[in-house]
């Protein structure tokens, strides 16, 4: 029942994650707050930073019960992963303002002209933020295989497609034949590595 809870969780989390994206709702927030709407990245950023805190905390509160028995190969192996998709995620950041992402500076992303960013790891990924979420997810469930481990890889697994196009939407709304071609050209996860 406690696994089943996990799984709840975490659709309640990539929920209101996309809920609160969309644009139509962002106008709307944007029309009722005036000028405070520059804070609304904020506190979008500070509600899924604590929901995404409280699902682990309620999976570190269920008992563990080991998928497979956990190795010092398999540990490596998630080291490696995770560092991977740290890596990865990292990289995915070098053409965006960490501190617009999150909203800490705060900012009118509607009104703020956008950039379409197609540089560095860009060149190669759509979404290369959640090719890291994959990595570090897989990593976790090979360091420390419990059963909510793998539960996390499984929730993300199943908002990936969900995720990824309700994202591509918002791009072409925004940046219309500019993203479309982009995205003709460059693969959402897995890069190619010949033309």
């Amino acid at each position: 029942m406690q696994y089943l809870f996990l799984l709840l969780f975490w659709a309640v989390f990539y929920f209101t994650h996309t809920f609160f994206a969309r644009l139509k709702l962002k106008r709307k927030f944007q029309r009722i707050m005036g000028k405070a709407y520059k804070w609304y990245r904020f506190f979008y950023s500070l509600m899924s930073t604590i929901l995404f805190l409280a699902i682990f905390l309620f999976a570190a509160s269920i008992p563990p019960e080991p998928l497979f028995p956990a190795t010092d190969f398999t540990q490596y192996l998630g080291l490696m992963a995770a560092g991977i998709g740290t890596i990865i995620l990292i990289k995915s950041f070098k053409n965006f303002s960490l501190w617009k992402f999150s909203g800490i500076v705060p900012h009118d992303d509607l009104k703020e002209k956008q950039e379409l960013v197609v540089e560095g790891i860009h060149k190669y990924l759509r979404h290369p933020i959640y090719l890291g979420l994959i990595f570090i997810f897989s990593g976790y469930l090979l360091f420390t295989p419990p059963w909510t481990s793998l539960i996390h890889l499984i929730a993300l697994a199943i908002y990936l497609p969900v995720g990824i196009n309700y994202e591509e939407k918002k791009l072409i709304a925004i940046f219309g034949a500019k993203y479309t071609a982009y995205k003709s050209n460059v693969p959402a996860l897995l890069p190619r590595f010949t033309k």
